[in-house]
Formats: structure tokens, C-alpha cells, sequence
């Protein structure tokens, strides 16, 4: 389903007018980027990959190691996670508004949905989001002048004003794929 999926994706790139969209500036539907997330001590915890749609990004996490239970699971304003993952900034926030999915006042483009891990420590999740992009020069792009990464919280965010999700267990630059 997935490769449908992404030959869709191409075939709305190369004939953007069939996928209902005649604009000059569409946007690179199909493009890809990837995250190879790591713990804080290099070890391997799995992959995020995100593909352009029409309309906004899927974000697609592939992760491991990590303890049964809900994780936080962001897109923080800075592609660095060295020395510490506090390198990778706060939440990614071009329009600047609070934080909280659930939260009246609208909610960070960063914020998205906890993942969640199993016994064995496993997380997958797919993920739709149309308040970031991978096209450049957009204001919601995470291809800005310092990139973006991807972070996973040692707790569940709380979907709130408040994230409480805890500690930084993962961190990904988000790198053209």
C-alpha cells in the first residue's frame, strides 16, 4: 500500500493539475526526507520518514528500544541533536502560537500525536500533518536557514498548554531522503 501510495505521490508531481491543483507553485508532492533517530548514547532507536502531499506532510515512525508506553513525538525548530538533544530548540513554531493539540488556542506545527511502544519496545505510527512542509522558501517549512529535527519523549505529551512528556530519549536531523 505504501508504494501505491508513494506512486501516486509521483504521478500528482509530474501532473499536479490531476491531483486538482494548477497552481505554478505546487507544492513537491512526493518529496522525502528522513530522520535516523538515536538514543543519547548513539544507539539506534529507528527511522522517521516524511513525504510530501498535496496538502500537507506523512510523517511515518519506525522505532525500537524504547519502554512500553506513550512518548512524546515532535518536530523541534533546530536539525541539530549535538552536544545534547537540547540542541534541536523547542518546538518547531513558525506562526508562533501555544502548545497543546488539544489545547483552544491552537497548538505548535511541531506538535504531533505520542507514539506508542509495546512490550517489546516496539512503535510504529503514521501520521498526517498539514501544518509543516518540505517545500522551500514556505513558512512552514523545516528546510529553513537551521533545519529541524525529530524528538521522542520519555512520557506521553499531554496534549495540553503544558507538554510534560519528560526527558529526551531520541533525537533525528531531518535530512532530504
Amino acid at each position: 500500500m505504501r508504494y501505491l501510495i508513494l506512486i501516486a505521490a509521483a504521478a500528482c508531481a509530474a501532473l499536479a493539475w490531476a491531483c486538482g491543483s494548477g497552481d505554478e507553485g505546487a507544492s513537491d508532492v512526493g518529496a522525502t526526507a528522513v530522520a535516523e533517530v538515536a538514543s543519547p548514547d548513539g544507539e539506534a532507536l529507528g527511522t522517521v520518514r516524511l513525504t510530501q502531499g498535496e496538502r500537507g506532510v506523512l510523517v511515518e515512525a519506525d522505532l525500537r528500544g524504547l519502554a512500553p508506553g506513550a512518548h512524546g513525538f515532535h518536530v523541534h525548530e533546530t536539525g541539530a541533536c549535538t552536544p545534547d538533544f537540547a540542541a534541536a530548540g523547542g518546538h518547531f513554531n513558525p506562526e508562533g502560537v501555544g502548545h497543546g493539540i488539544l489545547d483552544g488556542g491552537g497548538h505548535h506545527a511541531g506538535d504531533l500525536p505520542n507514539v506508542h511502544a509495546g512490550a517489546d519496545g516496539a512503535a510504529r505510527a503514521d501520521v498526517w500533518t498539514s501544518q509543516i512542509t518540505l517545500d522551500d522558501g514556505e513558512d512552514a517549512s523545516i528546510f529553513d536557514e537551521d533545519g529541524s529535527a525529530i524528538i521522542v519523549h520519555e512520557g506521553p505529551d499531554s496534549y495540553g498548554a503544558d507538554p510534560g512528556a519528560g526527558a529526551r530519549i531520541g533525537c533525528g536531523v531531518i535530512r532530504r531522503g
